[in-house]
C-alpha cells in the first residue's frame, strides 16, 4: 500500500502505549492550549456577556470535536473524521467572522498538525495545506516573516510528530511480533519436552509392564493346570525381576528429564559386569548431553535384552568410542546356543531397536543393525 493512501497503524495513534511521562507531556501540553484559549476569551474586553458564552461553548465544542477526531482516526474511518476536521475549520471561519481571531488562530494551528499527524497523507496535506493558508491569511500576526515561520514551523512539526508517530507505531508492532514468536517457541518448546517425556514413559513402561504381563498370564495358566511349584515359582521370580528392572529404568528416565543422570560408562560398565560382558572405552571420555547419554543407555539395554531373549549363552562385547562431535556405540554378540535374532523387528513391543533407530534419528544420528561373522552388531552414532 502506497505511504500517501496509507493510515498511520493503529499503534502510532494509539496513546495507550506512550510512557507515562510522555503521556503527562501531553496532557499538559493540552491544557495549556485549551487554558490559553479561554484566557483570551475571558480577557476580551470587547465581548459582551452573550458572545463570551458563545465563545466559551464554542471551545467546548472545539475540545469535544478533538477528542472525536482523535476517536475515528484511531479507527481508522474517514469519513467521520474528515467531517469532523472539516466542521472545525469551518467553525474557525465562524470564528474569525465574529472577531475571535485568537481563538480562530488557535483552531486552525491545531486542525493543521492533527491532519498531518493522523490521517493519510493524501488527505492530511490538502487539509492542512487549508488550515495554514487560511492562518497566514487571516491569522492574529500582521508581520509576514512570523507568519511564514510560524506556517513552516507547523508544517515541520506536524510531519515530525507524524513520523514519531511512526515509528513508535513500528516498534510496538516489533514487540508485539516478538512477544508472539517467544510465545510460540515456549509454546513449542513445551510440546517438545511433553513429546519427550511421553516417549520416556512409554520406552520404559510399555516394556516392562508387556512383560510383567506374559508372565504374570504364564503364571495364571500354570496354576489352573496344576502345574509343579517350582515351574510357577521361575515365572513369579521373572516377574518380579521384571518390575525392578522397570522400576529402575524409570528411575533412569527421571533423572534423564531432571538432567542429573549418572556417566554412560558408569552405567555400562555395571550392565556388562551383571551380563558377564566386556566393555572397551576408546576416545577422551566426557560428558554426553542427557538426550545422547539416554540413547546409549536405551540401545545397550534392549540389546541385552534381545541376546538373553533370542541368543541365550552368546558372548557379548561392547565398545564405547568419543569422537570429537559424536558418540559410537558397538555391540557385538556371537557364539549363542541359539539362533541370533537381535534385529530391528526381533522386539514388537514398541520398546525395541526400531524405536532406538527412530529416537538416534531424532537426535541428528544413525543406528544400524545386521549379521556380522557368527552373530550380530548394533551400532548407534549420536551426535555429543
Amino acid at each position: 500500500m502506497s505511504s500517501w493512501t496509507s493510515w498511520p497503524s493503529k499503534e502510532a495513534l494509539s496513546r495507550e502505549n506512550r510512557p507515562i511521562v510522555r503521556q503527562g507531556i501531553g496532557k499538559l501540553v493540552r491544557l495549556l492550549i485549551v487554558s490559553g484559549a479561554l484566557w483570551a476569551i475571558l480577557a476580551g474586553a470587547h465581548l459582551n456577556r452573550w458572545q463570551t458564552a458563545v465563545a466559551v461553548a464554542g471551545l467546548a465544542a472545539t475540545v469535544a470535536a478533538v477528542w472525536a477526531f482523535f476517536r475515528f482516526t484511531l479507527r481508522h474511518r474517514m469519513g467521520p473524521s474528515l467531517a469532523v476536521l472539516v466542521s472545525m475549520l469551518a467553525a474557525a471561519f465562524v470564528l474569525q467572522a465574529f472577531d475571535h481571531r485568537t481563538f480562530a488562530t488557535v483552531v486552525w494551528c491545531t486542525c493543521a498538525v492533527l491532519a498531518m499527524e493522523r490521517l493519510p497523507l493524501v488527505v492530511a496535506v490538502p487539509a492542512s495545506g487549508t488550515a495554514l493558508v487560511a492562518y497566514a491569511l487571516l491569522g492574529t500576526s500582521d508581520n509576514w516573516l512570523v507568519t511564514v515561520l510560524t506556517v513552516a514551523g507547523l508544517s515541520l512539526a506536524g510531519y515530525i510528530v507524524r513520523l514519531d508517530a511512526e515509528a513508535r507505531g513500528q516498534t510496538q508492532q516489533l514487540l508485539a511480533q516478538e512477544r508472539a514468536a517467544r510465545a510460540a517457541e515456549a509454546e513449542s518448546a513445551a510440546l517438545a519436552e511433553r513429546a519427550r517425556i511421553a516417549r520416556e514413559i512409554h520406552d520404559v513402561l510399555a516394556h516392562s509392564l508387556s512383560a510383567q504381563t506374559v508372565h504374570l498370564e504364564a503364571t495364571r495358566l500354570l496354576i489352573e493346570r496344576g502345574a509343579e511349584q517350582d515351574v510357577v515359582l521361575e515365572r513369579v521370580i521373572a516377574a518380579r525381576r521384571m518390575a525392578r528392572e522397570g522400576l529402575a529404568e524409570t528411575r533412569q528416565a527421571l533423572s534423564a528429564l531432571r538432567g542429573d543422570m549418572s556417566p554412560v560408562e558408569e552405567f555400562l560398565r555395571e550392565l556388562v559386569a551383571s551380563e558377564g560382558a566386556d566393555l572397551d572405552v576408546c576416545g577422551d571420555a566426557r560428558c554426553l548431553p542427557a538426550e545422547a547419554g539416554l540413547a546409549v543407555r536405551r540401545v545397550a539395554q534392549e540389546a541385552m535384552t534381545n541376546v538373553r531373549k533370542h541368543a541365550p549363552g552368546a558372548r557379548v562385547a561392547l565398545r564405547l568410542e568419543y569422537r570429537s562431535d559424536e558418540v559410537e556405540l558397538e555391540f557385538r554378540d556371537f557364539g549363542g546356543r541359539a539362533p541370533v535374532d537381535n534385529s530391528l523387528e526381533a522386539s514388537g513391543s514398541g520398546y525395541g531397536l526400531r524405536g532406538m533407530r527412530e529416537r538416534a534419528e531424532l537426535l541428528g544420528g544413525a543406528l544400524d543393525a545386521g549379521p556380522a561373522e557368527e552373530g550380530f552388531v548394533v551400532r548407534l552414532r549420536v551426535p555429543a
